[in-house]
């Protein structure tokens, strides 16, 4: 199980972002740009880092890649170095994918690398009963401390039922969940469960790009046992969060905020929750049903300089018709969303 510390720290809530690949013009590995991004979001002031999960391409674990050991490698030296001169260590996050076999080998790996909990995508379990799913959740849980996951099916994920999330927060070992179903009835399913389930020591992570600061100032009540049951997202697990990192912080500090605060939202809040959402259709390629989202993060990236270019693993995985436009409206759009001018500031030395 997750140390105290760390404990709290994931209850309290903070940024982490879906660390993104950095590849060159031959589609290999960048490390240097790979090291950089890493400084960049930790710097930024990020609370932990993301790895192998969608951001980082699949793929990655594809004979012919097989970069999912060095790539977690990489950034585990990054946030080590990190750590020695932080009053609080970096939450590390690996992401846990396919077959129970698969799964679990990849639960090992990432416990023998030093990273804190699996992030456990089920989308390879498209025909699996609820019963079968929580057989494998079990399994994984048995060898890292799971961060569940409810990825959209826009992507690859699957539904998930109100009983399948009931039972998996049963599971001791369970220490957060992303909410990233892009829906407000399969984000409430698991908001129940973890109320009536009585685990309030779960953390909520919002990973709802399209719903970030609503999702973070809005408090959940529920009806359990004749009492009510409030429960908050606290922070986010989030592919958007790896640009723009160092407002997210901000953001998230906003929206915290306002979660201990009289309960008063000023419109400004609103009108941030819609421009943050604007911002994040653009990125994610949402008019293209999200195919451009992973080069999206790669291009505004690319603008800052940290990445060279917008180069997936896959080269057919490219920026969606219009996709270039609608990246340049909210740039022009939203200024005060970017962070362009603290990554210049900054760059050269996270290059080094």
């Amino acid at each position: 199980m997750l140390s105290q510390p760390l404990h709290s720290l994931l209850s309290r809530g903070v940024v982490i972002p879906a660390h993104p690949l950095a590849l060159t013009a031959g589609r290999k590995l960048d490390e240097r740009r790979q090291r950089a991004l890493s400084r960049y979001y930790i710097a930024a002031g990020s609370g932990g880092l993301a790895l192998g999960v969608h951001m980082t391409q699949f793929s990655i674990r594809d004979p012919g890649h097989d970069l999912f050991r060095p790539v977690l490698e990489l950034t585990r030296e990054e946030m080590d170095r990190a750590d020695a001169n932080r009053p609080e260590p970096l939450l590390r996050i690996a992401g846990i994918c396919g077959p129970t076999s698969q799964a679990v080998a990849e639960a090992g790996l990432i416990q023998e690398l030093g990273y804190h909990a699996g992030l456990l995508n089920l989308s390879a379990l498209s025909e699996a009963d609820d019963q079968q799913l929580l057989d494998h959740c079990r399994e994984v849980a048995r060898v890292t401390p799971v961060f569940g996951f409810y990825l959209q099916s826009t992507i690859g994920g699957r539904e998930l039922s109100y009983g399948f999330w009931r039972r998996f927060v049963e599971l001791p070992e369970v220490v957060a969940i992303k909410l990233a179903p892009f829906n407000r009835y399969h984000t409430l399913d698991v908001l129940r469960a973890v109320a009536e389930a009585g685990r309030e020591d779960i953390a909520l992570y919002t990973g709802n790009d399209d719903n970030i600061v609503m999702d973070l100032i809005t408090p959940h009540r529920f009806r359990v046992g004749g009492r009510e049951v409030e429960l908050r997202i606290v922070g986010g697990l989030l592919g958007h969060w790896a640009v723009w990192t160092r407002r997210a912080v901000e953001i998230l500090e906003e929206c915290h905020g306002y979660r201990n605060g009289d309960g008063t939202l000023p419109e400004s809040v609103l009108r941030l929750a819609i421009e943050v959402t604007d911002s994040n259709a653009a990125f994610f390629d949402a008019a293209n049903d999200f195919r451009g989202c992973v080069p999206g993060l790669h291009e505004v990236l690319r603008r800052q300089g940290l990445l060279e270019g917008i180069w997936c693993l896959d080269p057919e995985e490219t920026l969606g018709p219009g996709q270039l436009e609608e990246i340049d409206r909210v740039y022009r759009a939203y200024p005060h969303l970017n962070d362009d001018d603290y990554v210049r500031e900054h760059r050269d030395e996270w290059l080094r």
